[in-house]
C-alpha cells in the first residue's frame, strides 16, 4: 500500500504555520502497516490541487488529504476532489444538523456559507467531527482509497484516531501492524554508533532500524511488523538485545524521555536531592530540572554565578582559586560543585563553568567545559569536555552532558 498525505493550505507553505498533521498520521499509518511514500503541499489552489491529485492517482493506493474543508471561499478541497473523481457532493443531514445545533446553543446566526461544511462527497463513508464542524469522509474509486481530514489539529486527530483506523481496518483488511519502539543513547555520536552496529543495519528486514540524530543524542526507531503484537514484541526484545550488546553503555531510556527526566528519576528513587552552581549555562539546567513534575522533591535550587564576584562572594570559590587557575578551570568547577552543594545543604552538588564563545576566555577557546560533581566532602570528580557547535547548542550540550555523567555516576552507586 504505498500512501500519500497531500495537506492543502497556503499557510503552510508561507511557513506561517507547521504541518504537524503529515507528522502525526505518517506515525499513526506507520502503526497500521501502511507505507507512507509521499508527502505534499499544496497551497489554496484549485489548478495546483488538480495535477497534485493527478500525481497521487498515478503513484499511490491511499491518498489523505488534510484541510481545506472549512467555510470559506479558500476551502476547495472537497471540490477539487470530487471533479478529480467525477463525484457530486451532497449535504450530510447529521453534519447539517451539529451545524445548526452550536449556532442554536452559542446563540450566532449561522451564515450561509457555514452549511458549506456539512457537504460531502457522494458515496462516502462519514467521519464525525466530535470537536469541530465539518465532517470528515472516505471511499474508493478505481482501487484508489480516498479520506479528506479537517486541517485543524484538535479535530483531525481524535476523528481519525477514532473513525479513520477504523475504516482503513474494514475497507483495507489490514492485518499485519507494525510495532515501534525508540532507544536513546548519549555520549556516542550517530555515525560511531551507526559504524558499531552497521552489519545489523545491513542485515535488518523485521525489524527495521533507522538511526537519527536531534540536540547531540542519538536515537533509533525499531520496528517489526506482525498481526501480533507479542510476536512483534519478541522481535523488538531480540534487537534491541543485540544493539545493546555493542553499545547499551550509551542507552539512558525509551521513547519520548529525555536525560534530564531520567536524572530526575534517579534522583527520586534514590531520594537524593540537588543543586546547582551555573555559569556559562545561565541556569539552562535549572530551567530544564525545573519544567518537569515533581522536581521540587529533588532540586534545592542554584546559583548563577556568571561573574567572578559572584562566584567567589555568593558561591564562597577561593579567590585563589580564580586568580590562580581561571573560572574555566577544573578546580573551580571543583570548587563551585563542593559550595553549592553545602550551602543548599543537598546531597548533590553540580557546577558547569566554561567558554560558551562567541569568543575566547582566558585563553581557553570555544567549547572548553568543565562539569563538577560533588558527592560529599571526600567525593568530587570534575569532567573535561570539549564541544563543538552554536553558543547555544554548547550550553544545551552542556547541561545534557552533566545530567548524563550524574546518571552514570548514581547508578554505579548502590
Amino acid at each position: 500500500m504505498r500512501t500519500e498525505i497531500i495537506a492543502v493550505g497556503s499557510e503552510l507553505l508561507l511557513g506561517q504555520i507547521v504541518n504537524s498533521n503529515a507528522q502525526f498520521l505518517s506515525q499513526q499509518l506507520a502503526e497500521l502497516g501502511l507505507n507512507v511514500y509521499y508527502h505534499t503541499v499544496v497551497g489554496d489552489n484549485p489548478a495546483r490541487l488538480e495535477q497534485a491529485i493527478e500525481i497521487a492517482q498515478k503513484r499511490s493506493n491511499v491518498i489523505i488529504f488534510t484541510g481545506g474543508l472549512g467555510p470559506t471561499k479558500d476551502d476547495l478541497t472537497k471540490e477539487t476532489v470530487s471533479k478529480a473523481v467525477g463525484k457530486t457532493l451532497n449535504f450530510d443531514q447529521h453534519a447539517l444538523q451539529s451545524i445548526e445545533q452550536y449556532f442554536t446553543q452559542t446563540k450566532r446566526v449561522m451564515s450561509e456559507n457555514n452549511k458549506k461544511q456539512a457537504l460531502v462527497i457522494d458515496g462516502s463513508y462519514i467521519l464525525r467531527n466530535d470537536y469541530g464542524m465539518a465532517p470528515g469522509m472516505a471511499f474508493q474509486v478505481n482501487e484508489i482509497t480516498y479520506m479528506l481530514l479537517p486541517g485543524p489539529p484538535s479535530e483531525l486527530r481524535p476523528m481519525f484516531n477514532k473513525y479513520g483506523i477504523e475504516y482503513f481496518h474494514e475497507k483495507l483488511g489490514l492485518q499485519d501492524r507494525l510495532t515501534s519502539r525508540v532507544l536513546r543513547f548519549f555520549g556516542i555520536g550517530e555515525s560511531q554508533l551507526e559504524t558499531d552496529i552497521q552489519d545489523l543495519i545491513d542485515q535488518q528486514t523485521n525489524p527495521t532500524i533507522a538511526p537519527l540524530a536531534a540536540d547531540g543524542e542519538v536515537t533509533l526507531r525499531l520496528t517489526a511488523k506482525h498481526k501480533d503484537e507479542k510476536v512483534a514484541n519478541k522481535l523488538l526484545d531480540e534487537i534491541e538485545n543485540k544493539i545493546n550488546e555493542r553499545v547499551g553503555v550509551f542507552f539512558y531510556g525509551y521513547e519520548q524521555t529525555t536525560i534530564v527526566n531520567e536524572l530526575k528519576n534517579i534522583l527520586m528513587e534514590k531520594k537524593k536531592t540537588i543543586a546547582a552552581a551555573e555559569s556559562l549555562t545561565g541556569g539552562m539546567f535549572s530551567e530544564h530540572i525545573t519544567a518537569l513534575e515533581g522536581a521540587g522533591i529533588i532540586f534545592n535550587g542554584s546559583i548563577v554565578g556568571y561573574t567572578n564576584d559572584v562566584k567567589h562572594r555568593i558561591l564562597q570559590v577561593d579567590q585563589h582559586i580564580l586568580e590562580t587557575y581561571g573560572a574555566v578551570s577544573e578546580q573551580c568547577a571543583n570548587e563551585m560543585a563542593k559550595q553549592i552543594r553545602k550551602l543548599t545543604g543537598s546531597d548533590i552538588g553540580i557546577s558547569f563553568t566554561g567558554v560558551a564563545g562567541p569568543t575566547t576566555q582566558e585563553n581557553k577557546p570555544v567549547g572548553t567545559v568543565f562539569i563538577g560533581i560533588s558527592l560529599s566532602d571526600d567525593y568530587t570528580k570534575v569532567y573535561n569536555l570539549n564541544l563543538a557547535g552554536s553558543r547555544n547548542g554548547i550550553r544545551l550540550k552542556t547541561v545534557k552532558y552533566g545530567c548524563h555523567y550524574l546518571v552514570k555516576l548514581l547508578n554505579e552507586i548502590e
